[in-house]
């Protein structure tokens, strides 16, 4: 009698689970990347500007080596000459602290908008609004009103431009979802057109060509100066306004309902909704904020500064502002800093072109390469390079 063999079942589900784990093994040992890009959950403060010091001792050094190459200068004297540019005179310094605040006053401007996650790329044509709006007063009331009175209505004035000015895009972005970025960007055209057209219209009643100096002779809506120890400080008067403003917004924002909710709304619309906050409300109050406090600053500017109005009074600060922000991490103590760091960067460059007589580019060269590694090393306070580790090979 023959042995009958016993067939035993053979589990084919199993075996092509395990075949195929050993090839999802293999394929990820054999394709898995050198290294990735992990977020930090957090980092001591002190890391991070430790981190910030030495981004720009190694920019310091870039440009050295760029300047060797390009100019044959000694990058030390370089170096000296832009310290020289911020600080070599009394007069330099307060021009310097004019700018910072000028800056620092459109930088406090656009955070809130921003930490609400608004993109508020308008504060450009707000700023040049507000200014428009102070020129205005200037030439309409100048000598028919005090002087006292005529300057309460020219802030009134550029506060209620601004303040509209953000507000436009504010409320088609609340009721309509528009694109608050690109909504904000073309207002500025639209701003400068307008101080480009009614320039034109008061250089033709003059008759001159041109506006000049508004009030030169009575200076009738000018800022007075402040005089300590019998001597006048010409910017002082901006200077303290833009101080008592950075208070403000460091308290607004931190302490208040209002910069709560903007921090929430910030953080997630639909987190905001369920606590009972109302978003639209809150987009349309923070950029009215926004929009006056623009006015602000292109009041200043034209009352406590140039005395004009032109295309180029807001000199590009809507954009550095955004640039001044979130380096700052919205944060209004830093970005006095922050502001501090790009005015001494620009007046130092230039100052170098002036003096060894090169093409203003290559200042422009010198703020690339130091921004650049300051910017850049945000990422590195914000990720951290996670590198493949060793595998052991299985028998």
């Amino acid at each position: 009698m023959a042995d009958t063999e016993k067939n035993v079942p053979v589990n084919t589900d199993e075996q092509n689970a395990k075949i195929t784990a050993a090839a999802e093994m293999k394929q990820k040992k054999t394709h898995e990347p050198l290294f990735h890009i992990v977020k930090r959950t957090e980092i001591e403060w002190y890391k991070a500007w430790i981190v910030r010091a030495v981004a720009i001792v190694a920019a310091l050094i870039v440009c050295a080596v760029v300047t060797m190459l390009l100019t044959h200068k000694d990058p030390i004297k370089v170096y000296a000459t832009m310290l020289d540019g911020s600080f070599g005179t009394p007069r330099r310094i307060w021009i310097l602290l004019q700018s910072l605040s000028m800056l620092l006053c459109v930088s406090l401007a656009v955070t809130p908008a921003f930490k609400m996650k608004f993109w508020n790329i308008g504060a450009e044509g707000q700023v040049l609004v507000g200014g428009l709006a102070t020129a205005a007063c200037m030439i309409l009331f100048g000598g028919k009103l005090p002087n006292a009175l005529l300057i309460f209505v020219m802030l009134a004035a550029s506060l209620l431009a601004g303040a509209i000015w953000g507000l436009i895009p504010a409320v088609f972005k609340a009721k309509w979802n528009t694109n608050e970025t690109l909504f904000t960007l073309m207002l500025n055209y639209v701003g400068i057109q307008l101080v480009s057209y009614f320039s034109m219209y008061w250089e033709a009643q003059k008759g001159s060509g041109q506006i000049g100096i508004i009030n030169q002779k009575d200076r009738f809506g000018w800022l007075p100066n402040i005089v300590i120890g019998g001597q006048k400080y010409e910017y002082l008067l901006n200077i303290l306004v833009v101080a008592a403003l950075t208070v403000f917004m460091y308290i607004y924002l931190k302490y208040s309902k209002h910069g709560y909710e903007i921090a929430v709304v910030g953080e997630s619309q639909n987190t905001a909704r369920y606590i009972g906050i109302n978003v639209k409300k809150v987009i349309i109050r923070t950029m009215l904020l926004s929009g006056a406090m623009c006015g602000i600053a292109g009041f200043l500017l034209v009352a406590g500064t140039n005395h004009t109005i032109n295309t180029t009074t807001s000199d590009g600060r809507g954009f550095t502002a955004i640039m001044v922000s979130w380096l700052a991490k919205f944060n209004p103590l830093y970005m006095v800093l922050t502001s501090f760091l790009l005015v001494f960067l620009q007046r130092g460059a230039n100052e170098i072109s002036s003096v060894y007589g090169l093409d203003k580019s290559f200042s422009d060269i010198l703020t690339g390469i130091i921004l650049f590694f300051i910017i850049g090393c945000e990422f590195f306070i914000n990720y951290q390079l996670k590198f493949r580790s060793a595998h052991k090979e299985e028998n």
